[in-house]
């Protein structure tokens, strides 16, 4: 009887054993479903904010160079004295087949320089429109399909874009982004509009080719929210985002805010996804990259179901044959938690590879690659296998990087200096610099790297985004460069003279340098006398002859009408008297002017010396500027020395 009591009793406990045992297994499954379910979502979502911020800056980018170079040419156009000169003839040469050939030969020289698919003028007074082809048609207040051209006058814009259907004859109505430019008349009224177009393809492209590579969504949308371009709507159509989009509750949000960039999450009944919105300033539009993440929630969420239901099953399997195999059941179930938990992260880990495969990650806290596809990137560049980070941006940065472009990118991408900048509050970090791969050719790079915190191993990592401006960085030196420079005479003009001089004297604050002030006598009665352009060809004549005095180091600049500023290292004064009285010789010379006849030019000369004279700009002009004066008033043609007053 004992024994009876003792084996129900061992039973009894065997049996509270077992519950307790399955209680445990059930709640390790749950558990271990719970954070592997949060750690992959969270690694999913930090990966889509990652190539969301990445690629929207690298669209904007690529948006800016695309119409900055047609919205320079439309504003170049519009200010061409030619082009005002057609229009101020065009009432008394209106039936002149010459004057509107004249017309079509102007316009169709600038669609075959910058191969444009639209090049076109408007006359404000005969509401007349040319093209390349010609005379195309008129434009009569009141028909819709011109409502943008007297809108346009009666804004206050320089310049505006719109997207339209090409009407010209043989345009084939092809949807084209059209560039208007106010030209004024000599009284400031607006007398016509002139602009550039571009079919409107050419931007869908651009952005199937990221929707195709990250699966995102970019879209341009005006201040109203209508769609100007996205792959497949463009304005012509009138049809506003918010009107069938998932987030419509994000609308003034996006609309209002032109400061800075929006990111937001977003979840509706339509679907959820990651949203960032950049306001375009020079567009005066809004982009909008759309991350949709619809799909991928619920395989996720289809995952975290299965897993559930496979605990289920496992754990009636364990109350059936528990009380016979109950240890070797256990070790079972451990083994087979540790080789799901093994699988689903191998599992994410390719999708995620696969998916993002031009995004590198580094572990900058362990100064290591943190992937496989990474290692083998930098092994690519010529770091040996398993070296550690640093040193394989010192192997990169000797091999590939131009010399003067190294310290600067080790500065910006050594772990001491992320880390740094990560403990400022610093997630983005940006360099452009000159690489080459072919071992001869340099070409721009832009590196743009995202630091955030890795919550698994407590690291500081970086997301590295590669990306060739070449051909940005170019038009943007060129840009830079004729922004410098005298449309005029190609010298320096006198925003740029100024600063040049002043940086230069700041660097060698001690340095002897001599600052010339020369002004072209009698100027005035030749552009009076016989016109600007007799004295457009003085001046252009007179800044070749005084540029080939100087070396290349030396600044030349033009600063006024008819005054001209040089500056050069010299070794004493006595230096800057030669130059002077060599400049005065120079610069005597004897030329024929076409509306003028033969003219002869000379110059007055005012120089000041630093640091006597003045150790910064103001000062040395103002001395300069005595000494000329008192060159002019000693009769002209020579120069001053200042020595005080």
């Amino acid at each position: 009887m004992m024994q009876g009591r003792g084996a129900h009793n061992e039973k009894n406990v065997l049996m509270r054993t077992n519950i307790l045992v399955c209680v445990v297994i059930v709640l390790g499954f749950l558990t271990t479903s719970i954070i592997s379910y949060q750690s992959n979502q969270g690694i999913f979502y930090k990966d889509v904010e990652s190539v969301a911020a990445l690629t929207s800056e690298g669209i904007h980018h690529q948006i800016d160079s695309t119409f900055i170079k047609p919205v320079n040419i439309s504003l170049t156009m519009a200010n061409d004295s030619l082009l005002k000169k057609f229009l101020a003839e065009e009432e008394a040469r209106m039936n002149d087949d010459s004057f509107i050939e004249d017309m079509r030969t102007y316009l169709n020289a600038y669609r075959d320089k910058y191969d444009y698919d639209s090049v076109f003028l408007a006359s404000a007074q005969s509401k007349r429109y040319y093209n390349f082809n010609g005379l195309d048609r008129m434009l009569p207040e009141g028909d819709p399909e011109n409502v943008w051209f007297y809108r346009f006058l009666q804004s206050d814009e320089e310049y505006s874009l719109n997207i339209d259907n090409d009407e010209v004859d043989k345009a084939g109505n092809e949807i084209t982004v059209f560039i208007n430019c106010r030209i004024y008349g000599a009284d400031g009224e607006t007398i016509g509009v002139v602009g550039v177009g571009f079919r409107v393809s050419e931007l869908q492209e651009l952005f199937q080719s990221y929707e195709d590579k990250f699966g995102i969504g970019v879209t341009l949308i005006d201040g109203n929210g209508t769609v100007e371009i996205s792959t497949s709507r463009t304005g012509y159509q009138a049809e506003n985002l918010f009107s069938s989009c998932p987030y419509p509750e994000l609308k003034e949000q996006i609309l209002e805010n032109k400061a800075e960039t929006q990111a937001v999450w977003y979840s509706s009944a339509k679907g959820s996804g990651y949203l960032i919105s950049v306001y375009v300033e020079n567009l005066g539009w809004h982009l909008v990259v759309d991350y949709d993440t619809t799909v991928m929630d619920q395989v996720l969420a289809r995952q975290f179901v299965q897993e559930l239901l496979v605990i289920i099953a496992i754990i009636a399997a364990v109350l059936i044959i528990i009380t016979s195999v109950i240890r070797k059941y256990n070790q079972k179930i451990s083994e087979l938690a540790v080789a799901k938990e093994h699988e689903h992260r191998n599992a994410f880990q390719k999708a995620t590879e696969q998916l993002y495969e031009n995004i590198y990650e580094i572990d900058i806290t362990h100064n290591r690659a943190a992937s496989e596809a990474t290692e083998r990137y930098f092994e690519s560049l010529g770091a040996p296998e398993n070296t550690p980070y640093d040193a394989a941006l010192h192997v990169i940065a000797e091999k590939q990087i131009k010399e003067e472009f190294r310290q600067g990118y080790l500065d910006a991408f050594l772990p001491e200096s992320v880390l740094a900048a990560y403990e400022r509050g610093v997630e983005n970090l940006r360099y452009d610099f000159m690489i080459r791969s072919d071992g001869e050719t340099y070409y721009w790079m832009r590196i743009t790297a995202q630091l955030f915190h890795w919550d698994e191993d407590d690291s500081v990592r970086m997301m590295v985004y590669r990306q060739n401006i070449d051909e940005e960085k170019k038009r943007e030196l060129y840009l830079y460069d004729r922004m410098q420079k005298d449309s005029l005479t190609g010298l320096l003009n006198k925003v740029a003279a100024q600063e040049t001089i002043r940086a230069r004297l700041l660097e060698q604050p001690r340095k002897l340098f001599a600052f010339f002030i020369l002004d072209i006598d009698n100027f005035k009665g030749i552009n009076d006398h016989f016109g600007h352009a007799a004295g457009d060809t003085v001046l252009i004549d007179f800044s070749q002859a005084l540029r080939a005095q100087f070396r290349n180091g030396d600044i030349v600049g033009r600063i006024g009408g008819d005054e001209f500023v040089a500056f050069m290292p010299v070794p004493d004064r006595y230096a800057a008297e030669r130059k002077a009285a060599a400049l005065v010789k120079a610069l005597h010379r004897t030329l024929t002017v076409e509306e003028a006849g033969v003219c002869e030019i000379t110059t007055s000369i005012g120089v000041a010396v630093a640091p006597g004279a003045g150790k910064d700009f103001e000062t040395l002009y103002k001395n300069a500027d005595y000494a000329l004066y008192r060159t002019k008033k000693q009769g002209k043609n020579g120069f001053t020395i200042f020595n005080g007053r």
